[in-house]
């Protein structure tokens, strides 16, 4: 199916340059594009309602006749739509809630579908805001509702999709007949997705494009490990038992059971003859960094470099300060590499890494710039992995001879999505805090308790503590509307210092500061000259301050609860009692719902399964960042045994066949490519 992504929409009939723009705003460019912009919803005709039957509360479709209006009045910050409609059985009212546009869009006179459902208003029963859909048919059947932006209109993609069909004629299936036994032929799929006979065709269409998604993606991960040294002849780490016992006889606490328990397995790969590619996930806390420091003082007594890449300079700085402590009484010479490090010591650290004379460094992505050459490199570590795409892991790795791999994340990840995030690596899981971790207590409530809120930030700071307060934006946005009321970083925290705590140090930090000043906010904090720290998410990964006890959230509905989490555990991380109140006004059900689990628990992993089930992978992990384009069918917690079938038929074919080359696999093969340079390219 590749060849339709190299035709232009402006082939399709109907479609000129000037509509072409509007498509491209919705993320259309060729054919297959169109192809896969998928319905939202349908209606179907065959089940609907005559206005003599329609009941309250129901969700109905009515063919009938626009016999009045629409017409726009405004009460407030509302525009009102009315209309009425008839059938032969009955007339009814429909009001629709800001769409002034429909006044345009609708004609008198004219038959239409309206899909939506009957409710009670100032005493009379009306149809609100019901999808409209022109009856171009007498026939009953399902008729496809796109999601629409930009200035497109329903006619306008079903007229689009219609012409993109034809092309399907032409197409030969990428899966050959044997791998497609139980499947759907894929241009039956396709056409079947838009203009179903039945929902139960829908559904295996469905099935089958949703396989497509993930088949070529589980392809991808095989090409990846491959990429990383999968499968091929590593660097040899062997632990050596004295230098170990030294390491450990330094820290001020024994590892945990579960760090142990993955050190052993950690231990197992470094020294096998095929490369480490192993993920280690753990909650906030639980002790992972330790793990990869042990991991690169093994690699560098072993005459090995390592290299450990985190997201942000902040991160980078922490833990270079972290290891500097450590490595320094072993006399391993360490070294930071960022972006903002300039003139001698930058030249430094990069003699020192092209002689060897530093084994480890740490840094962001300057790490794998051209001019930094390794001498020796045996061991590379992503902090944060999911913060960086897969051009940036496959870099990383190229600066050494199949270096071993070892990524971490703080953010729980569930089964299934690890399945697709990293199927092609090795996992293992912290699963226990080290002792003395105080558990956090965690409140929802609304603006109404601010006044309190300031006092009991009062109380915290007077107990010697600091305090964290969360804003998910930083500066305030003109297009917002008011009464979301979102805080902005910058301004909250001046309004808190000069209407609130004026005796008190306030500092801000934000993500558009440069490099030096977020340094110097999050120094300030570190050492205790600041109490109140205003920041938005660019805290969210790794900082490390023990005596901050409170962290707030504003505007908590605008997170996701995996976030909330890793901003949850940005305390707790001292002896103290520590607290996270999550504000939000928000009284919708699905906001009340998510807020509650955070109150109620502090598993990582189980808050992240019910983010999954909430929202959706694309929303919750960003997909993208990891290079996996968003998927457009696929849901991962719906999906799960379709992913098992998918993951298991491109297990077979790599194994068979793992460079593509037989004619059978010529489509498969191009549908890998297609999917990969867009993966490497904007990842």
């Amino acid at each position: 199916m590749n060849e339709l992504n190299e035709i232009k929409l402006t082939e399709l009939k109907g479609i000129g340059n000037q509509r072409a723009e509007l498509f491209f705003k919705n993320g259309m460019e060729s054919v297959m594009d169109v192809l896969t912009y998928f319905p939202r919803t349908y209606l179907d005709e065959r089940s609907r309602t005559p206005i003599s039957n329609i009941q309250l509360g129901e969700d109905v479709v009515i063919r009938a006749r626009l016999i009045s209006g629409p017409r726009n009045f405004h009460k407030g910050k509302w525009t009102i739509t009315n209309a009425r409609i008839a059938d032969e059985t009955g007339e009814l009212a429909v009001v629709w809630f800001n769409q002034p546009y429909l006044v345009k869009n609708l004609q008198e006179d004219q038959i239409y579908l309206f899909k939506g459902k009957i409710k009670r208003n100032y005493n009379r029963i009306q149809l609100t805001s019901p999808q409209v859909q022109k009856a171009e048919q007498e026939m009953p059947g399902i008729i496809p509702i796109y999601p629409l932006g930009g200035g497109l209109t329903q006619k306008m993609v079903q007229s689009a999709v219609a012409n993109a069909l034809s092309y399907l004629q032409s197409q030969k299936d990428p899966l050959p007949p044997a791998y497609r036994q139980n499947l759907m032929e894929q241009s039956q799929a396709l056409r079947a997705m838009h203009y179903p006979e039945s929902f139960e065709e829908q559904e295996e269409a469905r099935h089958r494009l949703v396989f497509d998604e993930l088949f070529v993606q589980q392809l991808a991960l095989h090409k990846m490990k491959r990429k990383m040294g999968g499968n091929e002849s590593g660097v040899q780490i062997s632990s050596q038992e004295q230098k170990e016992k030294a390491w450990l006889d330094q820290l001020p606490y024994r590892l945990t059971e579960a760090q142990q328990r993955v050190w052993q397995e950690v231990k197992q790969d470094l020294a096998a003859q095929q490369a480490m590619n192993r993920l280690i996930q753990g909650d906030v806390g639980c002790g992972k960094t330790l793990l990869a420091f042990l991991a690169m003082y093994t690699a560098a007594y072993n005459g090995y470099q390592a290299a450990l890449m985190a997201p942000t300079e902040v991160l980078a700085r922490q833990h270079a300060a972290e290891a500097q402590k450590w490595f320094a009484k072993m006399h391993i010479r360490t070294a930071l590499l960022t972006g903002t490090i300039k003139g001698k010591e930058r030249r430094e650290a990069l003699q020192g890494l092209a002689d060897g004379s530093i084994q480890v460094v740490i840094g962001t992505h300057a790490l794998i710039s051209e001019t930094v050459v390794y001498q020796n490199l045996g061991l590379v570590i992503t902090d944060e992995q999911h913060r960086f795409g897969v051009r940036q892991r496959i870099a990383l790795a190229g600066k050494g001879k199949t270096p071993n791999v070892m990524v971490m994340t703080a953010t729980p990840i569930p089964r299934t999505l690890a399945m697709i995030l990293y199927g092609d690596m090795d996992i293992s899981i912290v699963d226990q805090l080290p002792p003395g971790r105080t558990p956090i207590q965690t409140f929802c409530v609304d603006r109404s308790y601010e006044q309190r809120l300031y006092g009991f930030i009062r109380k915290q700071i007077a107990l010697g503590h600091q305090v964290y307060i969360i804003c998910p934006m930083v500066e305030e946005d003109e297009s917002e509307e008011k009464e979301a009321e979102l805080r902005s970083a910058v301004e909250y925290a001046s309004f808190l210092q000069s209407m609130i705590f004026p005796d008190l140090a306030v500092g801000v930090l934000h993500g558009q500061m440069k490099a030096a000043e977020k340094d110097a906010a999050m120094e300030a904090f570190s050492k205790g000259q600041t109490q109140i720290l205003v920041a938005t998410t660019v805290i969210e990964v790794g900082v490390n301050v023990p005596n901050a006890s409170l962290i707030i959230i504003e505007n908590a509905e605008r997170f996701g609860l995996a976030q909330l989490h890793q901003l949850r555990g940005r305390v707790g991380r001292g002896k103290a009692e520590s607290y996270c109140v999550l504000v939000t006004d928000s009284k919708q059900t699905q906001t009340r719902k998510r807020m509650k689990i955070m109150v109620d628990s502090t598993d990582g992993f189980f808050i992240a399964e019910e983010d999954l089930r909430l929202r959706g992978a694309g929303d919750v992990f960003g997909l993208r960042q990891h290079g996996l384009p968003d998927f457009k069918l696929a849901d991962l917690y719906r999906d799960v045994a379709i992913l098992k079938e998918a993951q298991a038929l491109a297990q077979t074919v790599m194994l068979s066949d793992p460079n593509l080359k037989q004619l059978s696999h010529e489509g498969i093969a191009k549908e890998l490519k297609a999917f990969w340079e867009k993966a490497v390219i904007e990842s």
